[in-house]
């Protein structure tokens, strides 16, 4: 039933149904105003919420989707629920009799086999009607939350062989009917989650999404029924016209990647993506076939709704960002996943890591395929981190988590022109890293170090961001959760450019019991343990024997490159100490290890 389903959620919506004709600048207008309540409904969120994860990292998105279901805007937050949130409102689109859709519900959704991405993502959704009570639109409102009421604290189990195991799965769950809380399914849902602050985040939520509803309702009012649903029809048929405009661009031919993760959580080495994107005039075909499909892998299992997502977000990188992020991208896609393989997996399969592991390898495969083809927007969106360290402790019987979301640096690659810079990679779109000032007030934890690692970016001829040493000490006994990949297949580097560095971690850091995590952890910590994360950097952008020498001088004068790394990888030769800032290029000499002729 699962297969079956999701392709009844990925099949291709029709228009809205108007004959009603308008310009595009009304259409515009209209687009913007509804941009504007997602801006406002995820702000709103972002305010009320009390979890780090929401008010502080943004890790939540707004959406509006049509009465067809379709994706008609999106704004503030990840790119990737950007792109999945629509799929779990089409379930409940689907069963609007059964579940009494009405003026003024709430509903609720977060399984992965009902067009969801992972549990955490919990996407709380309303209808809005006009006048004469047709469905107009749909507001939705997904965020992350800190736990799923599943066997381990945060969602996250790394031993997880079914969904059931990593929490409470919510295919359509209505909360408010007709403007009022149904107090015992809010009950529920509260008392399936550890964190203290859940409530007040669930409220938040649909406080945000009635909030919206309301600005919609107005807007609906003042424009009309079909006036509405005509600009989301031009909007729509826009992006995809636009969308296929950039493909036909683009040379004809089939492009094939690879990347590989590290293991699954037991140890299964190397579990393939296989990516072949076929440009045919307009027409773009993604094809995962070849992905790895063995039955035995553990917590690797993306779920469809996260992979066509991830997908998009990528392919959304790779062209004009003037072009409207709504339905039309997908029009312009064709999207082939086989059943069976580990980003379109059986049902009930877990999926609280896939939206790590496989996720960014398909989109880390889809720009690899694409760098032959469109260079200059070929900018991974992706994070190769296996999982954050996730502490966890208990304060007087509440669940208290530090999930690794504060200030770091990692996976920033290079594009031509552009060095690797910023702290986060582009796929965490408007997602910010949380204060370790605000961590350290909140949790027993104290971040002894966050310094950029050198020689960790990418060498090339633009080199990738280094990535950081992240060292913490747990003030009190914790349990601290670990799945580390990105070791031996760390973020690749494209056209010639070399890889990034590999991720690394050890507990217990200047202990007797020091060790190094090299599959995985779950491990009690005393007081006074020391965890030291070392998170990759980005990857480089075609061979750096081709980089400014005066680059890599300044390189080495920031301390990103070291001056060995500067003449045995980057062939520059270099006089003069970095004590004093006497560093200077030898150009004769950095010609001659080259290999160039030198002037006369």
């Amino acid at each position: 039933m699962s297969y079956e389903l999701n392709a009844r959620l990925a099949a291709r919506p029709s228009p809205l149904p108007t004959d009603h004709g308008i310009d595009p600048v009304t259409a515009d207008i209209i687009r913007g105003a509804l941009e504007t309540v997602c801006f406002e409904a995820a702000t709103h969120l972002g305010r009320a919420a009390s979890s780090p994860i929401i008010n502080q990292s943004n890790e939540r998105n707004a959406v509006i989707v049509d009465a067809h279901g379709r994706l008609a805007m999106g704004s503030i937050g990840t790119p990737h629920l950007t792109f999945v949130s629509q799929l779990t409102v089409r379930y409940g689109l689907m069963l609007q009799q059964d579940y009494d859709w009405g003026p003024g519900d709430v509903f609720l959704g977060n399984d992965p086999d009902h067009g969801g991405g992972h549990l955490p993502d919990y996407n709380v959704y309303a209808p809005v009607y006009d006048a004469e009570g047709r469905l107009v639109l749909i507001q939705a409102l997904q965020a992350h939350q800190g736990d799923t009421g599943g066997k381990d604290p945060g969602g996250f189990t790394l031993d997880a062989t079914d969904i059931f195991t990593e929490g409470l799965a919510i295919p359509c769950l209505k909360l408010v009917h007709r403007g009022e809380k149904r107090r015992d399914v809010i009950n529920l849902i509260e008392r399936n989650n550890r964190f203290a602050t859940f409530s007040g985040d669930l409220a938040a939520m649909i406080g945000a999404v009635q909030k919206a509803t309301e600005r919609l309702s107005a807007l609906i009012a003042d424009w009309g029924t079909d006036t509405i649903w005509a600009a989301i029809n031009h909007s729509i048929h826009t992006s995809e016209r636009q969308m296929r405009e950039q493909v036909s661009r683009w040379p004809d031919g089939s492009y094939s990647a690879e990347v590989f993760i590290d293991h699954d959580t037991v140890g299964t080495p190397d579990v393939r993506v296989n990516v072949t994107c076929t440009i045919d005039g307009d027409q773009l075909t993604v094809d995962l076939t070849g992905t790895d499909d063995r039955k035995n892998l553990v917590g690797v299992w993306n779920t469809f709704g996260n992979t066509r997502s991830y997908i998009m977000t990528q392919l959304a990188a790779a062209i004009d960002p003037g072009i409207v992020k709504n339905e039309g991208l997908f029009n312009a896609v064709n999207i082939v996943v086989p059943e069976g393989c580990i980003a379109h997996p059986p049902p009930n399969k877990p999926a609280a890591l896939g939206s790590f592991h496989p996720a960014c390898e398909i989109t880390e495969a889809v720009c690899l395929a694409l760098s032959s083809v469109v260079p200059e927007r070929s900018a991974p969106q992706l994070y190769k981190i296996g999982m954050p360290n996730a502490i966890i402790g208990f304060r007087d019987g509440q669940m208290w988590m530090d999930q690794g979301v504060d200030c770091r640096s990692m996976d920033v690659s290079a594009v031509p022109g552009i060095d690797g810079w910023g702290s986060c990679p582009a796929s965490l779109g408007n997602l910010l890293l949380s204060q370790a000032e605000d961590f350290e007030s909140r949790y027993p934890v104290l971040n002894i170090s966050r310094e950029l690692t050198i020689d960790t970016g990418g060498p090339g001829r633009w080199r990738g961001m280094p990535g950081s040493l992240n060292v913490k000490q747990v003030l009190e006994p914790t349990m601290a959760m670990a799945w580390m990949v990105s070791a031996r297949h760390p973020l690749r580097g494209m056209r010639g450019g070399h890889d990034a560095s590999p991720y690394s971690n050890r507990f217990e850091l200047g202990s007797e019991n020091e060790r190094l995590i090299e599959l995985r952890a779950q491990a009690q910590l005393p007081a006074g343990a020391i965890t030291a994360y070392q998170h990759g950097g980005g990857a480089g952008f075609e061979p750096p024997h081709l980089r400014e020498p005066e680059a890599v001088k300044e390189d080495v004068l920031d301390e990103l490159v070291s001056i060995a790394a500067a003449r045995d990888i980057y062939k520059v030769v270099l006089t003069g100490s970095l004590d004093d800032y006497s560093l200077a290029v030898d150009r004769d000499a950095t010609a001659l290890l080259r290999g160039e002729r030198v002037a006369a």
